[in-house]
């Protein structure tokens, strides 16, 4: 008797209310994902890790909380709930690289039309679907887990995405704090380092009143400090959630006990401090928060964006540049110029200060594009939100990490840019006088000389007694041997 080959079906068939579509049999999502992977060309993105995370623990929350309210029977929920924490696994073994496994489930791209629907209904299909294939029914029996009736029950994309996103970006908040307080450690280290290298100051480019190295660091330090203020500030402002408040606010079609549970188990899922909002459609139709939350996110890219700057500019040259910082070399700087080493490292944090700044103004914009109930261009404002935050969280531990620790003096410099300007002058001024040293200012201009070495010799100043008044307007110990001329 003839071997009997079966072939196994390679698709399925999904129905909605547009009507029936062919499916890869063994895909985990279903019809409606299908369909927004046809109306929106991939943008080579995805959608942030942290928000399918939020998603699917708003999923599993959804679930006790019915069970909890009657509205979902006890299998239903446990298969829901056990479904949701095979997923959240994927998602942390994709964080951490080990998996993409979940990239084959969440296949919406992050660039949607209709306010996030697509992605809600991308998640409730993998929801029921894993379920499905966990209790070992074909992918697809709905009869027995709905996508929407009960995986979606008692919500709408427009209360599960707002909420998804304010536990995401609560998430990304607190990391973003920590690499700020990284690197604010690391400047301050440095400060201390060069507590004693006095150099020349500049306002506008040009020389200035002296300042010490460490001075300089130590300015970048507080901004940093501040910024990580300001983050922590802010947290509170995202705590307020707007799940249980159904389509546009009211709970219409939400069930009372379910709209109050959902929230207290999301804050018991999460750990955060989430509290459901007091006017729910305020919370579904406003997100001034999230513009609030991204410019001062973007108040930190400008202050990486300043370090990236000056440090840059005093490190530059060597030769033909400031040249009073030395950066460690990370890599060959060019394909033909020998021995060419640049400033990868800050370089790259300046890029990123940039990416951050300009998706705040799109972020800015697109929420003001909002209409009556429903801000919907949420996905947008969702992807480029995260985004910004990710990228600068990284680019500030890389900077701290990579950059500023190998940060070198070039205190010979420092102390001869100083000793040829005139514009040390302003620290002798308290002691001899205004006119006295600005005919020294003078005489040093036309003769092309050094003003601190002529300095010296008009007024017979010995090495010692330069060290010593520095020292005394700047506020600190000066390093001697680096100011003899």
């Amino acid at each position: 008797m003839p071997d009997i080959w079966v072939m196994k079906a390679t698709t399925r068939v999904e129905h909605d209310s547009l009507g029936s579509k062919d499916l890869p049999a063994e895909a985990l999502y279903g019809v409606h994902t299908a369909r927004s992977l046809e109306n929106f060309p991939p943008s080579g993105e995805s959608v942030h890790l942290y928000l399918i995370k939020a998603f699917l623990w708003i999923k599993r929350a959804a679930a006790i909380a019915n069970e909890k309210a009657k509205t979902l029977d006890s299998e239903k929920a446990t298969m829901i709930v056990e479904s949701a924490d095979d997923l959240l696994a994927l998602v942390e073994r994709a964080a951490t690289r080990e998996s993409e496994e979940i990239r084959d489930y969440v296949v919406v791209d992050p660039y949607q039309g209709g306010a996030g629907t697509s992605l809600n209904m991308n998640v409730n299909e993998i929801v029921a679907n894993r379920a499905l294939r966990k209790r070992g029914e074909p992918l697809g029996r709905y009869d027995l887990l709905h996508p929407l009736d009960d995986v979606n029950r008692g919500q709408s994309t427009n209360d599960v995405f707002p909420t998804a996103l304010k536990i995401a970006a609560i998430l990304l908040l607190r990391e973003l704090q920590e690499a700020f307080a990284e690197l604010q450690g690391a400047l301050q280290k440095k400060e201390t380092e060069f507590g004693g290298v006095a150099k020349l100051g500049r306002t506008q480019l040009m020389d200035a009143a002296p300042i010490t190295l460490g001075q300089e660091f130590g300015a970048w330090a507080q901004a940093f400090a501040r910024d990580r203020w300001r983050l922590y500030n802010i947290e509170e402002r995202l705590r307020s959630i707007n799940i249980g408040g159904g389509a546009v606010g009211n709970a219409i079609a939400v069930d009372p006990t379910y709209a109050f549970a959902v929230a207290e188990e999301l804050r018991r899922a999460t750990g955060l401090p989430l509290a459901r909002a007091e006017d729910l459609v305020d919370a579904t139709a406003n997100l001034d928060v999230v513009v609030e939350t991204a410019g001062i996110v973007k108040a930190g890219a400008v202050s990486l964006s300043k370090l990236s700057d000056d440090v840059r500019l005093l490190a530059s040259g060597p030769a033909g540049g400031f040249g009073e910082l030395i950066l460690e070399a990370r890599q060959v700087g060019s394909s033909i110029m020998p021995g060419k080493v640049n400033p990868v490292i800050f370089e790259h944090a300046r890029q990123i200060a940039s990416v951050v700044i300009a998706n705040d103004a799109a972020i800015a914009n697109l929420v003001a594009g909002s209409n009556l109930e429903l801000p919907q261009f949420l996905p947008a404002v969702a992807h480029l939100y995260l985004k910004s935050l990710t990228l600068l969280r990284d680019a500030v531990h890389n900077t701290a990490r990579l950059g500023v620790p190998n940060i070198r003096a070039d205190r010979a410099r420092c102390a001869r840019n100083l000793a040829e300007s005139s514009a040390v002058a302003v620290a002798f001024v308290p002691e001899f006088g205004y006119e006295r040293v600005a005919a020294v200012v003078k005489r040093a201009s036309e003769e092309g000389v050094s003003f601190l070495r002529l300095l010296k010799q008009e007024l017979n100043l010995d090495d010692r007694r330069v060290v010593e008044t520095l020292s005394r307007e700047l506020g600190t110990d000066l390093e001697d041997a680096e100011l003899r001329t």
